[in-house]
């Protein structure tokens, strides 16, 4: 992906704003997790180190456009943002006909989804945003998949356009799997639904050369493999989906290997009582809740010969003690193994959190829907404008 970095700008004396991902979750005033605020700190140094002035914008929240809400308020990000910082963060709440900044300072700008037509990508909106410094750093990969005045309108209209040191992470990242990985490519898709990953599952078919499932997206699948698979989550609408995915894999060579053994409770409860089943004798009442043992084992070894590894999504409820081993064992499979390793998603990630992993992966997505939809094959809009500029 061609598109003019951070690191090739000349910053010195110069006005950046860079649009980066500060919806971080607030509850009570108190952010409950800075994950976000951190991971924008990089490239908020480089800038003003570089000697630019810093004018940041994001959303937070959805709060009703072109209204002001006091629990969207970037106010608690300023005050974290400052203490990441070192220096003073002033928030402007009117800030979209400009605002003042002097090099080695830093400004927030109030939450942008309070400017009625940021959603819409309102052209005249976008055009004050690029018009609010001398470069415009998309750095918020994780909205570059909206179309939206602060992300993609914004970079098209802007002097000059960059991508921010996290952004331009991202895109590498990506391009390394799905562009010149490392073979063999497997992927791990977990979660609860077949339908928000449906186009993911089908172009990574035509990409990897081994494709786990797990969750109750595995559910589906076993369902249209003619399973019994009790009370347990699945979406009866795309059975025949899965149905066809299994198919073209077969077809192409990809192997899609369905769990061969299970971990089930009478309810997704922390009491539930979990049992070891496989994957035949699931009873009517059974609802399925992890993978088992052997098929955690069997999944280890795929992991372990692979060579490029790509995980979106936990293969069962590690949320709850009981049914937890699943994951875990995935976790510590792609964390030893020495393929190139990225996880994206949050329940990955709150995963790789809760088993102390996070540091053993290669590189951890910021991103959500828009890590899913370049695992899908898409173009994203913020991308696709930074590389028109480029």
């Amino acid at each position: 992906m061609k598109v003019r970095r951070l690191t090739e700008m000349n910053l010195q004396g110069r006005i950046v704003v860079c649009r980066e991902d500060l919806n971080v979750p607030v509850k009570n005033g108190t952010i409950t997790s800075d994950k976000r605020i951190r991971a924008s700190v990089p490239t908020l140094r480089y800038a003003l180190d570089h000697g630019a002035g810093v004018v940041v914008l994001s959303h937070l929240g959805r709060p009703e456009e072109g209204v002001f809400s006091e629990e969207n308020s970037l106010a608690p990000v300023a005050v974290r943002l400052s203490e990441l910082l070192g220096i003073p963060v002033r928030l402007e709440s009117d800030w979209v006909n400009g605002v003042r900044v002097c090099p080695g300072e830093c400004v927030l700008c109030e939450n942008v989804r309070f400017q009625k037509g940021e959603k819409k990508n309102n052209e005249e909106l976008a055009k004050k945003y690029a018009s609010l410094g001398d470069v415009f750093v998309m750095d918020a990969f994780a909205t570059a998949h909206r179309a939206q005045a602060s992300t993609e309108g914004a970079v098209r209209f802007a002097k000059e356009a960059c991508a921010g040191l996290l952004m331009a992470a991202e895109l590498d990242a990506v391009e390394r799997i799905l562009q010149a990985p490392a073979k063999p490519l497997l992927a791990l898709i977990g979660g609860s639904k077949v339908s928000t990953k449906l186009q993911v599952l089908t172009n990574l078919v035509q990409k990897t050369d081994q494709l786990l499932i797990g969750g109750g997206i595995a559910n589906t699948f076993l369902k249209a493999a003619g399973f019994e698979i009790g009370k347990s989550l699945y979406e009866p609408d795309l059975v025949e989906e899965a149905a066809k995915i299994l198919t073209e894999a077969a077809a192409r060579g990809t192997n899609i290997p369905l769990p061969e053994d299970v971990v089930v409770g009478e309810a997704f409860s922390e009491s539930a009582t979990a049992e070891i089943r496989n994957v035949r004798d699931v009873r009517e009442d059974d609802m399925i809740l992890d993978i088992g043992p052997k098929t955690a084992e069997a999944y280890a070894k795929y992991i372990a010969s692979a060579g490029t590894i790509v995980w979106n999504g936990p293969v069962g409820a590690f949320e709850l003690s009981a049914f937890s081993a699943g994951t875990r064992a995935i976790a510590e499979a792609v964390a030893a193994s020495e393929a190139y390793t990225v996880a994206g998603g949050g329940d990955s990630i709150a995963a790789l959190e809760k088993f102390g992993l996070t540091d053993r992966i290669d590189y951890i997505s910021t991103a959500g829907g828009a890590f899913l939809e370049v695992l899908e094959g898409k173009k994203l809009p913020a991308v696709a404008a930074l590389e028109d500029r480029a």
